[in-house]
């Protein structure tokens, strides 16, 4: 009679026996393989906003690059005391773009308005809300420090200071930063070109077939269209290598089609060790692969390997897993592989608002959001297929390794979706 194994009925139980990778060590390793593989060019700074820079910049100009007033009113020499004080007005004004050239004698005030270099023998400002003016004199309350509603020249940048670090993906904050500082060009790395593949035979483009012609079993891939999104976002080149069938011959003529094309390919399905997994079986005899069992769930049959030189992140089926672990493996790599640096996702300790049974083993991932009373929400259902609990979190609750019972109240990392924007 044949004997099976005792009844586990739990699919991400670590088999014994097998040696699962930590999370942190598979990141750790794969951190260790990843550099740079694009080019870089010099492109218009308005046309730079998400791109990765391919170098340092420095200031060419201070900002601001000469002393100015911050607001509208009187300018003189001070401080002045505690009190009424009361000025004679000289003859003109300070505007922005329009510079008084003479000097403002000591004792007197001038009319200086916003972003006016401060005259010579001008150091303070007034705000002319706080002033009287009669009769060619100008009279306001103290007291007022030296140097009061003034901008010092390169109090924020001064010229020569280091900007922004190679790597940095742009924003238009830094758009801002660069133009006040004289830059007009930047240099940047070209965009990261990622492939996108789905596999199997039961996978169904989306919109290509009508509902009720969909034959038993067929599926739309929802995977695909989802990741190429994903990396659009992110600001790499998303390229659609279409689908894979269940046939290594047909997976590897679109892995070899891939070199050239693209810098880095995600596949969706086939990484595990069923007799249809052929992304793990072609990475592991014809390829290199880096790391497979990873202790984490979703996602545990996870591929992380190279076809040639291209990096290939095989990626389970299920779409819940799918981009998970985009977000935890790919995200960082693809950044490193554009030009950028590694980084980890920024979290916060925040308060459950729910109870969990969390097994030793593996480190697991929930679909979670924040509530308006900072509490953290978890989807119903922890099911890799549940598709809907993506949108409706705005999030991930990250658990370690180790076994764990939480209550309401207890304390739990939330990673924000927008951590891993970079």
């Amino acid at each position: 009679m044949i004997d099976p194994p005792m009844l586990r009925n739990d699919c991400f139980a670590l088999p014994p026996g097998v040696d699962w990778v930590p999370m942190q060590d598979a990141l750790a390793a794969l951190a260790a393989r990843m550099h740079s593989v694009v080019g870089s060019e010099t492109i218009a700074l308005g046309a730079a906003a998400g791109r990765r820079l391919a170098e340092d910049l420095h200031a060419f100009r201070a900002n601001p690059p000469a002393p100015n007033s911050a607001v509208d009113g009187y300018g003189f020499v001070g401080p002045v005391p505690e009190g009424v004080t009361d000025m004679p007005l000289a003859e003109g004004r300070a505007a922005a773009g329009v510079p008084f050239e003479g000097h403002v004698p000591e004792g007197h005030a001038i009319r200086i308005l916003t972003g006016a270099i401060l005259p010579d023998g001008v150091d303070t400002v007034v705000l002319q809300e706080d002033c009287t003016v009669e009769a060619g004199r100008v009279a306001f309350r103290g007291p007022l420090k030296r140097g009061a509603n003034a901008r010092k020249a390169g109090e924020d940048v001064a010229a020569g200071d280091v900007l922004l670090s190679a790597g940095r993906r742009l924003k238009p904050q830094d758009i801002a930063l660069l133009a006040a500082t004289g830059h007009g060009t930047v240099p940047v790395f070209r965009p990261l070109r990622v492939g996108v593949l789905s596999s199997g035979d039961e996978i169904v483009p989306p919109g290509s077939v009508a509902p009720e012609a969909m034959r038993p079993g067929q599926i739309y891939d929802a995977n695909r269209v989802m990741l190429l999104s994903q990396l659009a976002q992110w600001g790499f080149e998303a390229v659609d290598l279409g689908l894979a069938p269940d046939s290594r011959d047909g997976l590897r003529a679109l892995l070899d089609g891939a070199r050239g094309q693209v810098d880095a390919v995600l596949t969706s399905g086939g990484v595990s060790t069923g007799d249809e997994d052929h992304v793990s079986a072609l990475l592991s005899r014809e390829g290199q692969m880096a790391h497979w069992r990873i202790a984490i769930k979703p996602g545990r049959p996870l591929a992380l390997g190279t076809w040639g030189n291209l990096p290939v992140f095989g990626l389970p089926g299920n779409p819940v897993a799918a981009l998970v672990c985009t977000l935890l493996f790919a995200r960082p790599a693809l950044e490193v592989l554009a030009g950028g640096t590694w980084f980890r996702p920024e979290g916060y300790m925040l308060p459950a608002a729910f109870s969990k049974r969390k097994k030793p083993g593996r480190a697991e991932f929930l679909r979670a959001r924040m509530a308006a009373d900072m509490r953290v929400e978890c989807f119903a259902s922890e099911g890799s297929g549940r598709i809907s609990g993506l949108g409706w979190a705005n999030g991930l609750v990250e658990l370690d390794e180790q076994e764990r019972q939480i209550e309401p109240g207890d304390s739990v990392r939330f990673i924000p979706y927008a951590a891993f924007d970079g």
